[in-house]
């Protein structure tokens, strides 16, 4: 059995027939090949699947494609304007704040949703507001630091 479902995926209209069981964090790598969003753990604890479902940071591992019916989706692919790098993606890059990269889309979706909610966060809500999303390679002080640039606004000002 299939259901239609109908969705808006980084700007465009989307409309599959899809297994009701299919993960959101599936249906965006495997029917759509929008390949920056990671599977990493299949639990909910890593991040690495975080995308924008409707403005906010959710874990595409932990909902099914069906519930996203009628939704707005940002992915990573999404952020980047006529090629040129979003700022925070400028940020990542400028600072560091990434290793093997796996973990990197993830990061950046939760740290543009952080920073939507909080824009004056501090170091210590950078970090707490990353809680949920994992590296292992990085100890998060580049991150922090990229998150931090892109605040400031600088991010992109040396390309």
């Amino acid at each position: 059995m299939s259901v239609a479902i109908s969705l808006t995926v980084n700007g465009k209209a989307v409309w599959a027939s899809v297994d009701p069981r299919t993960l959101l964090v599936q249906f965006i790598r495997e029917h759509l090949q929008l390949t920056g969003t990671h599977v990493g753990c299949d639990t909910a604890q890593c991040g690495a699947c975080t995308v924008h479902l409707n403005g906010r940071a959710v874990k595409s591992c932990s909902m099914l494609a069906v519930q996203a019916q009628g939704a707005e989706i940002t992915t990573i692919e999404g952020l980047a304007t006529d090629g040129a790098l979003h700022p925070m993606q400028a940020a990542f890059r400028e600072s560091h704040g990434l290793q093997c990269g796996f973990c990197t889309p993830g990061m950046v979706m939760s740290a543009l949703a952080l920073l939507s909610d909080k824009p004056n966060a501090n170091e210590q809500e950078i970090r707490e507001g990353l809680d949920g999303n994992l590296c292992r390679c990085t100890g998060y002080h580049n991150i922090v630091k990229s998150i931090q640039l892109c605040q400031s606004g600088k991010a992109g000002a040396t390309a």
